[in-house]
């Protein structure tokens, strides 16, 4: 039988970075496949569309909307090298089609990001840095003569706004630490957070009670600007906002007025609606806040792990067999 034909939809050197020799041999075992550059459906897209059974989608893919069966009409599946699917193609595609997608080996990546940022926050690195860049010895007789604060994890109230995968490895992670955990997630179980150690608490309770504020829930209608002006204010006095989700569940200039009066720190891998952040922002050389180019899950190693869980899909899916990674309708309204 011929091998079904797949079209990945990606430039090359984004496409070298998920699938090294090993992965792209595998790939051509079973199928019949092309690569397109594109992100717009442009002529050569389009071309390769119409012949498609399967998509292989990255973020320099096209975004598509519903019509994208009548350009592509032998397709059937389309597998994500990523988490975000929601906003890329259209509501009815996933009642359509079979979309999957592949956030899994994200986590604990992410996670690992916001236990550094944790870390540098409570030992005050950045604060230490900026004194020994200065042509003074003046911090040595400080610590030599009144010591350092709290500058630790142990016994610090640490709230995780989302137990979702990323909050979830980030509660494993600091259990060693001996925080008090919080969390928000109206949608995650008790008896996980039990598990973990985290006391599920209000919205409000968290932001007061959290001397550092790990963001780490997925970006919703419901979710969208949660942390605004209002919500920041609740936070206590010298509180850290770490976020390592989405830059849209924390308004940036009220965040930004908050640090650049110094009564917040914050650490940040993402940014929104200004990502990369303009030459010019304040928060880039602001001190108090610490920023990242959205380093989170950007390893190799993740991209590898998602065209793996992408290659199980396809084959999975042309052999018959359930393919566990796909996106239902149901599961889009709290997705990013």
């Amino acid at each position: 039988m011929p091998k079904p034909r797949v079209v990945v939809l990606a430039p090359e050197a984004l496409f070298r970075s998920f699938f090294d020799p090993t992965r792209e041999r595998r790939l051509s075992r079973s199928f019949a496949w092309t690569r397109v550059a594109g992100k717009t459906v442009t002529p050569s897209v389009g071309a390769a569309l119409r012949e498609a059974e399967a998509l292989v989608t990255t973020w320099d893919s096209p975004r598509f909307a519903e019509e994208l069966p009548s350009l592509a009409p032998r397709l059937r599946l389309v597998a994500h090298c990523g988490g975000e699917v929601k906003g890329r193609f259209a509501r009815p595609l996933f009642e359509r089609l079979t979309v999957t997608n592949a956030p899994g080996p994200m986590a604990s990546y992410v996670a690992e990001l916001a236990v550094t940022f944790l870390l540098m926050a409570v030992r005050r690195v950045d604060a230490y840095r900026e004194a020994l860049r200065r042509r003074s010895n003046a911090v040595y007789g400080a610590l030599h003569t009144h010591g350092a604060g709290a500058e630790t994890l142990r016994g610090r109230t640490v709230g995780i706004l989302g137990l979702g995968r990323i909050g979830q490895d980030v509660a494993r992670l600091l259990a060693p630490f001996g925080s008090r955990l919080l969390a928000h997630d109206p949608y995650v179980a008790r008896r996980v957070a039990r598990g973990l150690g985290v006391s599920f608490v209000p919205l409000g309770r968290l932001l007061r009670s959290s001397e550092l504020l790990v963001v780490a829930a997925a970006l919703t209608d419901e979710t969208r600007g949660l942390l605004d002006r209002r919500a920041l204010r609740l936070l206590p006095d010298g509180a850290t906002v770490v976020n390592v989700a989405r830059g849209g569940i924390v308004e940036l200039p009220a965040l930004t007025a908050e640090v650049r009066a110094g009564r917040l720190r914050c650490a940040l891998d993402v940014t929104d609606p200004l990502e990369p952040l303009p030459l010019r922002h304040p928060l880039r050389r602001m001190r108090g806040a610490v920023l990242t180019p959205h380093i989170g899950a950007a390893a190799v190693a993740v991209r590898r792990a998602m065209a793996d869980i992408v290659l199980d899909c396809l084959e999975r899916f042309f052999a018959g067999k359930r393919v566990p990674t796909r996106v239902t309708p149901a599961m889009l309204d709290r997705m990013t």
